[in-house]
């Protein structure tokens, strides 16, 4: 079945990244002249995908307006002359009729799995892509397209993975691989949640994107089910993944590209400088700036 259909959960509060996510929700915070989750919805755009849902929660409405189109500024920009500011405006709009982005508030026990499992109900017997939105992926292919390719030839849910330094294992999921299929596409059995490096079960990482399938949903629907019961723990996609693979066909893309994890102080700077030392127009100046001066 193709996918046309991606979820992005957008609901956190992005407490690593307090003061600055107070009152700026950290999907909008800007990678190059972009907010970050505008290259997610970018990607899902040009591999394809016609059906964008973002779960998001309360604060969050300045994701809406961004993608929100706006007649009135574009007639205004145009009336002073300045076309090329009008063009950028309408094209972020249009991205939301291209992408038919739609909005769900998240509704459910916290964990990453449950804006998965709202978004479930209008995809019916579809498969979709979950696509976090503090990720940006550099790639000639993008990641999305890499994932649905995956699924294609697989029919099988889908991880994102990259080559990780085993020392790093603590950090991320690790999937127990059982079988390498040539061109990056393993069949796995399971995911071990931030091992030790010496029990790291391989040497890739779950970095964040997913084809799933309603057998994935169906696990994330008995794991809410198990904790309206006991009231503990979160629902966590990796959970359901981890429990579908151990009786049915599962498999890891590694992802051809740079990836970029804005969620964390560090970690968002780096994106910011790569963005800014990749742009054609900007990136000269920096690299000027970090050459010393006599």
């Amino acid at each position: 079945m193709k996918i046309r259909k991606a979820v992005i959960p957008a609901a956190g509060i992005g407490s690593r990244l307090l003061p600055l996510t107070k009152a700026i929700p950290k999907e909008m915070l800007p990678v190059g002249d972009k907010p970050v989750i505008e290259h997610t919805v970018r990607e899902l755009v040009a591999s394809g995908i016609t059906d964008i849902t973002i779960v998001v929660s309360g604060g969050k409405s300045l994701i809406q307006d961004h993608f929100r189109p706006n007649p009135a500024l574009v007639a205004q920009l145009r009336s002073d002359g300045k076309t090329a500011f009008a063009d950028a405006v309408e094209e972020v709009g249009e991205l939301s009729r291209r992408g038919h982005i739609t909005y769900l508030d998240q509704h459910g026990p916290y964990g990453n799995g449950t804006p998965v499992l709202n978004a479930a109900r209008h995809a019916g017997d579809e498969p979709m892509l979950v696509l976090w939105p503090d990720d940006v992926f550099v790639a000639e292919v993008p990641r999305a397209q890499q994932l649905i390719d995956a699924y294609e030839s697989t029919g099988a849910p889908v991880l994102a993975l990259l080559p990780m330094d085993p020392a790093d294992s603590q950090r991320y999921g690790v999937p127990v691989v059982a079988e390498d299929r040539g061109a990056g596409l393993l069949r796995i059995t399971g995911l071990r949640e931030k091992p030790k490096s010496a029990d790291a079960p391989s040497s890739f990482a779950a970095i964040g994107g997913y084809v799933v399938t309603p057998g994935i949903i169906d696990e994330l629907r008995a794991q809410t089910k198990e904790w309206y019961r006991h009231r503990t723990g979160e629902i966590y996609l990796t959970d359901a993944i981890n429990t579908y693979a151990a009786t049915n066909p599962v498999f890891g893309q590694v992802i051809s590209g740079r990836w970029y994890d804005t969620g964390n102080p560090a970690d968002y700077l780096v994106a910011q400088f790569a963005s800014a030392l990749a742009h054609p127009e900007y990136g000269a100046l920096l690299r000027d700036l970090c050459v010393p001066q006599d």
